[in-house]
């Protein structure tokens, strides 16, 4: 049994309808077999309280983020600021396993960490404007959520000093 019957078409449309399968099956490979675009999203980020920044990288076909930068990255002491359990904030990592949803523009399905409570919240990103990212932190349910805006930084912002884990 054919599923196509083209045996009574022209040589030219029999030629156009074949070149239009293979086109479509090679786009629809390209979209499928590439990760998704985070280029939107990726980039420095000072966060609400304009007291740290996040840089939010690529992690396959993820995104993650890390602790770049700290208006105040020691304490009185000189001692690099730390977490409530100890770590150096600098370089830690605060949000993992964003993964881009069905409708292009939100990252979800990941944590953010707060370093000051030591809690870890689900998370949910979205760029609003090229250099506003909406975060909104949520436990199980969106409906009981914060909802912060983040700005993108400048490029003369100093990176903290810390090495980044491995």
């Amino acid at each position: 049994m054919h599923l196509f019957r083209l045996s009574g078409l022209s040589a030219m449309t029999r030629r156009v309808f074949a070149f239009t399968i293979l086109g479509t099956a090679a786009l629809a490979h390209g979209a499928f077999a590439q990760n998704p675009p985070a280029h939107g999203v990726t980039g420095v980020w000072i966060d609400h309280t304009g007291r740290g920044a996040v840089e939010i990288q690529p992690c396959g076909d993820k995104v993650c983020g890390r602790v770049a930068w700290l208006q105040q990255p020691t304490d009185s002491k000189g001692t690099p600021a730390t977490d409530k359990k100890g770590r150096p904030l600098c370089g830690l990592q605060i949000i993992g396993d964003l993964k881009l949803q069905p409708n292009g523009k939100t990252w979800d399905g990941g944590w953010i960490y707060n370093p000051e409570e030591g809690e870890t919240f689900n998370v949910e990103i979205q760029l609003k404007t090229r250099d506003t990212l909406q975060v909104m932190g949520y436990m199980g349910v969106k409906f009981l959520s914060e909802t912060y805006l983040w700005k993108r930084a400048p490029d003369r912002l100093a990176a903290c000093s810390a090495a980044r884990p491995s």
